[in-house]
C-alpha cells in the first residue's frame, strides 16, 4: 500500500503482507511529524472481512496435543527453568548500586567494571561511538568515568550487560539475530529522550526498562515456535497482533512473563511494573515509565512499519501498534514531538552500532 503525508507529501509503503484490514493507523510522518491516520477498512470488500472474521472465531486454541498444558502449568514451567536464560550480570545491578549511593563515587563504579573484562571491553568500544562524541579518545573505564559521567557511564554498564542476552536469533517471532537487541536500543534511548524532556528524574530508570522491555520474548520464543501452526492460523485473519495471539494460545502475554522474570531477578517493582503494562498503558494511567517506555516501544514500531532503518522487530506485526493520543497528552507530546524522538533514537543506535554488536 502506498500513501503519501498530507504536510510534507512525501510517499510511503507498507507491504501488502503486513496490512490489518479492519483498523485504523494514526502515527507520526518520520519526515514532518505530521499526524498520518489511515482507515485501512475501506481497502476490504465485504466477502473478505466477513471470511476473515470466521477464520478467527473458528482459530483453535489449545496447545499441540504433545504439549497440553494450562497457562499457568506453562508459565510455572518456564519461570522454574530460566538457567538456560542468560541472565543480565550482577555487575550490572551492583553498579547501579553503587551510583545511586550518594556517598560513592564513579571511579568506585569503575574500579567495578573493571573485574569483569568482557564488560570492560563492550563499554570501553561503545564509549568510544560517535554517539558519545569521543571516538578513540577514551582509553580506560576509569576514563571514561571521568570524561562521560554517571549517567553515561551507567547507559554503558546496561547496554554491555544485555548486548549477550538479547542478541539471538528468535525462531518463534521470526526475528533475525541481532533483532531484538536493535529494537530494545531503540526503545531504551527513545525513552531517554522523553524522560529527559519532561522527566528527567526517571532518565535513567525509563533507559533501562526500554533496553529489558522485551525480555519475556526470549523465554516464549520456544512455546510460541511448539505452536507454530495455531500461531499461523490465528494470524491468517491480518488484523489481529501477535500479542493478542499469545494471549488466545498461550494464556498469557510476553509482557506479562516478562514481568515475572524481574521479579526473579529481583529489578525494582516500579520498572518491572513498566514491563507488565508497556503494552496497555492505560491500565496504569497513573505511572510515568509505563507512559514513557510504551511511547517508546509504539515509535520504534512505527520506525519498522515505515520502513526508516531494515530490521526492527520487522517479522511481526509492528503497523498494528497505533499511537496512544492519552500517552501522547500524559507526556505533552505534540505531532512533531514523535517524529524527533524517532529519527534521534534511531541516530543513537545507528552509532553505537558501528562499535559493537551482541555477542
Amino acid at each position: 500500500m502506498n500513501f503519501s503525508c498530507s504536510s510534507c507529501h512525501k510517499t510511503y509503503t507498507i507491504p501488502d503482507g503486513k496490512l490489518p484490514s479492519t483498523k485504523k493507523l494514526a502515527f507520526p510522518c518520520p519526515d514532518c511529524g505530521h499526524r498520518i491516520e489511515l482507515n485501512l477498512g475501506d481497502n476490504a470488500s465485504g466477502d473478505a472481512a466477513t471470511a476473515e472474521k470466521t477464520s478467527v472465531a473458528a482459530a483453535p486454541t489449545s496447545a499441540p496435543a504433545d504439549d497440553q498444558q494450562t497457562a499457568e502449568e506453562l508459565k510455572n514451567r518456564i519461570l522454574s527453568n530460566l538457567s538456560g536464560l542468560p541472565s543480565i550480570p550482577q555487575i550490572v545491578f551492583k553498579a547501579h548500586e553503587i551510583m545511586e549511593d550518594p556517598n560513592s563515587s564513579t571511579s568506585k563504579v569503575a574500579e567495578l567494571i573493571e573485574t569483569d573484562q568482557a564488560i570492560a571491553a563492550k563499554v570501553l568500544k561503545m564509549a568510544n561511538s560517535a554517539y558519545y562524541g569521543m571516538s578513540g579518545k577514551v582509553s580506560s573505564i576509569q576514563h571514561a568515568a571521568v570524561v562521560l559521567g554517571d549517567k553515561a557511564l551507567g547507559e554503558l554498564i546496561t547496554l554491555a550487560g544485555t548486548s549477550s542476552l538479547l542478541g539471538n536469533k528468535l525462531y518463534g517471532y521470526a526475528m533475525d539475530s541481532g533483532e531484538l537487541w536493535r529494537h530494545s536500543m531503540t526503545v531504551a534511548f527513545g525513552s531517554k529522550i522523553m524522560a529527559q524532556r519532561h522527566m528527567p528524574q526517571l532518565e535513567n530508570d525509563a533507559f533501562s526498562v526500554g533496553l529489558i522491555h522485551d525480555v519475556g520474548k526470549l523465554v516464549l520464543d520456544r512455546p510460541v515456535l511448539n505452536r507454530k501452526s495455531l500461531f499461523d492460523e490465528f494470524m491468517a485473519a491480518g488484523d489481529k497482533t501477535f500479542l493478542s495471539a499469545e494471549n488466545r494460545i498461550l494464556g498469557f502475554d510476553h509482557a506479562e512473563i516478562g514481568y515475572d522474570i524481574c521479579r526473579q531477578w529481583q529489578i525494582p517493582d516500579t520498572l518491572a511494573k513498566a514491563i507488565l503494562y508497556h503494552h496497555r498503558p492505560s491500565a496504569a494511567a497513573d505511572d510515568d515509565l509505563v507512559s514513557i517506555v510504551s511511547m517508546a516501544d509504539t515509535i520504534a514500531n512505527m520506525a519498522a512499519a515505515m520502513s526508516m532503518v531494515g530490521h526492527i522487530q520487522s517479522g511481526i506485526d509492528a503497523v498494528m501498534y497505533m499511537v496512544d493520543d492519552t500517552v501522547m497528552e500524559r507526556l505533552a507530546l505534540g505531532e512533531k514531538d514523535l517524529g524527533v524522538v524517532m529519527e534521534a533514537a534511531l541516530d543513537a543506535v545507528e552509532k553505537i552500532m558501528l562499535e559493537i554488536a551482541p555477542s
